[in-house]
């Protein structure tokens, strides 16, 4: 608990510079990948950490988007944005190892640059697997983080069951992407994946 409000207040003095200070970052990092991630959401999205709402533009406009972020002050300045392009999206605090959301609530589960910074990314990805319908969407964007050596996001997102549907990596490896499926199961929607709860 104390770790994640620390992770909280850090994340609230970020936010009035992030973008600018991202925006220098991501043109020589991630390129496209924003969109490559954006352009795949259908239906129902829920994008965990959506931070300052850098993606909200990318979205096709028939996607009802649902954002979750840790930090009071990123959601802020996502409300400003979401109003700025008369964009509608529900903005709600919460934790990704613990997301307000009832099981298989969204057809579409998206992350971009912030499986790295959660405490618990087994948790964090299991929690995804958990609000995804069956035959729902996970749409990943990571780089890299000293982690890597207990596997990176993607494959984690594997062990815990999804399928996945396209993975590239991109600047030898340091930025990797990918799309997979929640398999559409016989019997209840939203039953827990293996691991659920393991640290990673």
């Amino acid at each position: 608990m104390v770790k994640r409000e620390s992770a909280r207040q850090a994340w609230d003095r970020r936010a009035v510079g992030y973008d600018r200070t991202g925006d220098r970052m991501e043109r020589l990092t991630i390129g496209n990948s924003r969109d490559w991630i954006c352009a795949r959401a259908r239906g129902r999205t829920l994008e965990v950490g959506i931070g300052t709402g850098r993606n909200i533009s990318r979205y096709d406009e028939d996607v009802e988007l649902v954002g979750v972020d840790l930090s009071p002050n990123m959601l802020a300045v996502a409300r400003r944005r979401a109003g700025t392009l008369g964009r509608r999206v529900d903005l709600r605090e919460g934790e990704a190892e613990l997301l307000p959301f009832p099981d298989a609530s969204f057809d579409t589960v998206a992350c971009t640059l912030a499986v790295c910074e959660v405490a618990d990314r087994n948790a964090a990805l299991a929690e995804m697997y958990r609000v995804l319908r069956p035959g729902g969407r996970l749409l990943l964007l990571d780089h890299a983080e000293r982690r890597w050596a207990r596997g990176r996001p993607a494959e984690l997102a594997l062990r815990l069951g999804f399928v996945a549907e396209a993975r590239s990596r991109l600047r030898l490896g340091l930025i990797e992407r990918l799309a997979a499926r929640k398999p559409a199961r016989v019997g209840v929607p939203g039953d827990q994946p293996p691991g659920h709860g393991q640290m990673g």
